[in-house]
C-alpha cells in the first residue's frame, strides 16, 4: 500500500525510538557540533482533508540532551544553558499547520525554552507512510529551522582571542519524526 491508499487522518504518537529532535551549532567558529534530546514525547492530530485542523505537540526532557560528550552535556544541563533543575522541559505546541505544496507543510506554533515562549514557524516535509513489520501504520516527517538561542535565554558564551565566539548564536533545530497511528485509528483505517 502506498501513502495515497492509506487513511492518514487521525491521531498519531511520536515514536521516540525512531525519531530524532536535535540541533547543530558552530563550535569555535569552525566545526559543527550536533546533539539531540533522547527523551522525546508528543502526538499529532492529522487531518489531510483540512490541514488547518491538524495539531502537533512535542515535549523534550532537557536532562536528556546528548552531544556525545559528557562534559559538554553537563555544561548544557547547567544554569549557563538549559538549567534542567528549574526548566525540565522544552515544549512546542502548534497553532496552525498549512499544506504549502505536495508533501510540504508549514507548522506554526509556540516554542518554550526555559521560561521564554516565542512564536516559530517550521517547514516540514511529509516523507511518506507505510505499514511496518509489526502491522502499525507509520509516517515520517522531517524539517529544520534556525533560531537565535539568545532569544530563549541561552546566552552563555566565551569570546575567542582571534575574534568571534566559542558557541554560535544561531542554532539549527533538526526534526526527524516517525509517528505511529494510534491503534483505534489504525484499525478503523484498515
Amino acid at each position: 500500500m502506498t501513502a495515497n491508499e492509506l487513511d492518514l487522518s487521525g491521531d498519531w504518537d511520536i515514536d521516540p525510538a525512531h525519531s530524532r529532535i536535535g540541533f547543530s551549532a558552530k563550535h569555535a567558529m569552525v566545526a559543527n557540533v550536533r546533539g539531540a534530546f533522547n527523551d522525546v514525547a508528543g502526538h499529532l492530530h492529522v487531518d489531510f482533508d483540512d490541514p488547518a485542523k491538524s495539531t502537533a505537540e512535542i515535549v523534550l526532557k532537557t536532562a536528556s540532551i546528548d552531544t556525545r560528550n559528557a562534559q559538554r552535556d553537563e555544561h548544557l544541563r547547567s544554569a549557563d544553558f538549559f538549567d534542567v533543575e528549574q526548566w525540565p522541559e522544552i515544549t512546542f505546541t502548534s497553532d496552525r499547520i498549512e499544506e504549502v505544496a505536495d508533501n510540504a507543510l508549514v507548522v506554526s506554533g509556540e516554542l518554550t525554552i526555559r521560561d521564554v515562549t516565542k512564536p516559530i514557524t517550521i517547514p516540514i516535509e511529509f516523507t511518506g507512510a507505510h505499514t511496518d513489520a509489526a502491522g502499525e501504520l507509520r509516517a515520517g516527517f522531517e524539517g529544520t529551522r534556525r533560531i537565535d538561542r539568545r532569544e530563549f535565554g541561552l546566552e552563555w558564551n566565551v569570546a575567542l582571542d582571534t575574534g568571534g565566539w566559542l558557541v554560535s548564536e544561531k542554532i539549527t533545530l533538526e526534526f526527524e519524526i516517525s509517528a505511529v497511528k494510534r491503534a483505534v485509528d489504525a484499525e478503523a483505517a484498515a
